[in-house]
This record gives structure tokens, C-alpha cells and sequence, in this order.
């Protein structure tokens, strides 16, 4: 069923949606690729579901135009479009069972032999054994693969992902990332699904857009995005980032040497993004897990060559597979480092003078003129 021409890609040529004075969606370009899991990620309210619903045809765009491979679709309604979205509510039909919620779309458009299509469809989602039973009868995460068959069974070019797992539990959320996953591979059509959860994006996605403010913010492979982000909301917004003011000290080659809380740094060029013009400002990112952290009495056996900030635990949260401490340190307050528990060094403990150390390989820059807080999670306090 794959195919890899271009044909049924999704194009989104400078597609926009204002409500009144409010830009929900600013003029964006993108294409997802035909046959490609692509993944639409950001905190609420960043466009993202918008977007969705315009390529659904639940929404239209103030400006811009929705081709489905070469059909223009922007002025046909959903039932037009070669397209099935799945919410996050499932929308079953809690009076039929399984077997007859998948067959809907079918019997709808008047198809009468339903039987054989149906039971693949519930072998594919790997539910052939609960095909009489009511939905109420089913986990969340089954549910959801009930809801999955019944849009692909009407052979979408596209299917639609709105916050799929978002009503699932951690473990079964899990699960379904891997199973939706597996089920795009067999079909091989392309999945465009939306999400706040950056790990279920990573996961699960060929290629990532990340939005932000009604626009995106960078677009590409999960690893990409994670280890070159080109600016401090991808940054921060995807995983944890460290995030050091330095200052340009010198260039030398594909190089730059960097002056951060009382010592140097090195970079490489072709990883910064920011103006690098000497004495110019830079902020200097490594995620946590590519930091080691030694006890200062054994700085001198730290190999030459690695970037070095020294520094003072000021906490340690021991959480099974690692050991996640913050620092502080002239370079920064509470820089964040994650230690796997293989070897423990017992004496990284709160109040231990330590060196922190990385390849500056590791290491990447992005413009300082930037809110270095952008993209951090903030912690809401609950109201009851």
C-alpha cells in the first residue's frame, strides 16, 4: 500500500486563521510528505489544532490554500476530502458493538458486503477477539484502536491525530505510541497527529514541526531538533536545556572559543546559529545527560580538551536510572545534569565542590538576544 511519490503529499501553502483581532495560525508553508508520520507538537494554544482542523476542512483558513497531491481541497467540506480525523473522545457509538462501529463508514456509503474488510481491520488493531463487544466494555487504549479501524477502514489518504492518547494513563499512553506507530508502518498512509506530549512526538514521528505562537517554530527529524535546536523554545520546550550567557572571545577555524563565568568555552561553528562577531553575546546549550560530572579532587584526571565549569551541588534527586543533581556554578544558577547509576560516586553529594565537563561537540549557540526562559514548562499550581 506504500507508495513514495509525491502525489498524495499534504501541502499547506501560506495557510493563516484570524478570529477577529487574534492570529490563531500565521501564514505558514508546509509539506508532509506521503506515507510519513508527521507530528504537529506544542503547549496549548500554539495553533496546532487549528492547523489540524483546516487540513480536515472543520475549519477554514483565512488565507492560503489545503492541496491534497495535486487537488486543491480548500473550499470542500470534510465528507469531500480524502481525509479521517481521530479526537481525542473517540466518538464511538456506545449503542453498537465493535464490529458495527467499525463497519459504519462502509454501511454508510452502502456497501453491503462489510464482513472480510471489517475483520481485517480488527486484526490490524489487534481486537478481531472483542469484535461483539460494546465499547463501554473496553479499556481506554482499546477504545482508541476501535476508533483508529474505524477511520483507516475507509481508506483515508490521510489520517487525522488530534491529541489521540491525550485521555490515556502514562503506561497505556506508552503502549498506543508504539502500536500507532506499528499500525502506520502496515498501512502506510500518511498519519499527521497533533500533540503537547514532546516525548510522544519524538517517539512516534519521522519528522516533527514544532509550533509555537501560531507559527513553527523548526521542522524536522525528532533527533535533529533535539540535539540542533535553533532557538531557545526548541530548546527548552524539547527536553531540558542548559542555557549559559557567554560572550565571542576569539575564532579559530571551525571554532569559537567562548568566555562564560570566568572561564572559556569552546563551539564548534557550524553548530551555533548566532552572530558570532567578538565580544559579540551567545547563549551556550548542552543538554544534561551529555554532561560527567567529577568530584573536584579529581579534576586533574579530567581529559584535556572537554569544556569545564566548576561549580557546587546544590541538590540530587535520585530517580532510579539516573541522578539528576543541579548545580551552581559562576557559568550559571542551577544548571541541570543527569548521571546514569552505574558507577555512584558517593561523594556527589549537596554542598560537594564538583567540575562539570563535556565534548564540545556537544555543545551548540543560539542568539542571545532571544528569552533565554522561552519554551519552559511552567509549573501551574492546581486549582480545586
Amino acid at each position: 500500500m506504500t507508495t513514495t511519490n509525491s502525489s498524495g503529499d499534504v501541502r499547506l501553502s501560506g495557510i493563516s486563521k484570524t478570529y477577529g483581532s487574534f492570529t490563531a495560525v500565521h501564514p505558514l508553508d508546509l509539506t508532509v510528505p506521503q506515507g510519513s508520520f508527521f507530528a504537529l507538537l506544542g503547549a496549548s494554544g500554539c495553533g496546532k489544532t487549528t492547523t489540524l482542523r483546516m487540513i480536515a476542512g472543520l475549519e477554514e483558513p483565512t488565507s492560503g490554500t489545503v492541496s491534497l497531491g495535486d487537488q486543491d481541497v480548500t473550499r470542500l467540506p470534510p465528507y469531500k476530502r480524502p481525509v479521517n480525523t481521530v479526537f481525542q473522545s473517540y466518538a464511538l457509538f456506545p449503542h453498537l458493538d465493535i464490529f458495527e462501529n467499525v463497519a459504519f463508514g462502509l454501511r454508510r456509503r452502502g456497501i453491503k458486503s462489510v464482513k472480510k474488510q471489517v475483520e481485517e481491520m480488527l486484526d490490524l488493531v489487534q481486537l478481531g477477539e472483542q469484535a461483539r463487544k460494546k465499547p463501554h466494555q473496553l479499556s481506554g487504549g482499546q477504545q482508541q484502536r476501535v476508533a483508529v479501524a474505524r477511520a483507516l477502514i475507509n481508506h483515508p489518504e490521510v489520517l487525522l491525530l488530534d491529541e489521540p492518547l491525550g485521555a490515556l494513563d502514562l503506561k497505556l499512553r506508552r503502549q498506543m505510541q508504539l502500536e500507532l506507530k506499528r499500525i502506520q508502518t502496515e498501512v502506510g498512509i500518511t498519519f499527521v497527529h497533533v500533540t503537547h506530549d514532546q516525548e510522544e512526538a519524538m517517539t512516534m514521528a519521522d519528522t516533527v514541526a514544532v509550533m509555537n505562537a501560531g507559527r513553527v517554530e523548526q521542522l524536522g527529524a525528532p533527533a535533529d531538533l533535539y540535539e540542533n535546536p535553533r532557538t531557545t523554545f526548541v530548546a527548552n520546550f524539547l527536553g531540558t536545556s542548559n542555557l549559559i550567557e557567554a560572550e565571542v572571545d576569539t575564532r579559530s577555524g571551525a571554532e569559537i572559543v567562548l568566555k562564560a563565568g570566568g572561564g572559556k568555552l569552546t563551539l564548534p561553528s557550524e553548530r551555533c546559529s548566532a552572530p558570532t562577531t567578538t565580544g559579540g553575546k551567545v547563549l551556550v546549550g548542552v543538554r544534561p545527560e551529555k554532561i560527567s560530572l567529577t568530584h573536584a579532587d579529581d579534576a586533574g584526571e579530567i581529559p584535556d580538551g572537554r569544556n569545564r565549569v566548576t561549580g557546587r551541588i546544590a541538590d540530587a534527586s535520585f530517580t532510579g536510572v539516573s541522578t539528576q543533581y543541579v548545580i551552581d556554578s559562576p557559568a550559571g544558577a542551577e544548571l541541570a545534569v543527569y548521571v546514569q547509576n552505574v558507577d555512584r560516586d558517593t561523594r556527589l553529594a549537596p554542598g560537594a565542590e564538583v567540575v562539570l565537563h563535556w565534548s564540545p561537540a556537544h555543545t551548540f549557540g543560539l542568539d542571545a538576544s532571544q528569552d533565554i526562559e522561552a519554551g519552559v514548562e511552567k509549573v501551574e499550581e492546581e486549582t480545586s
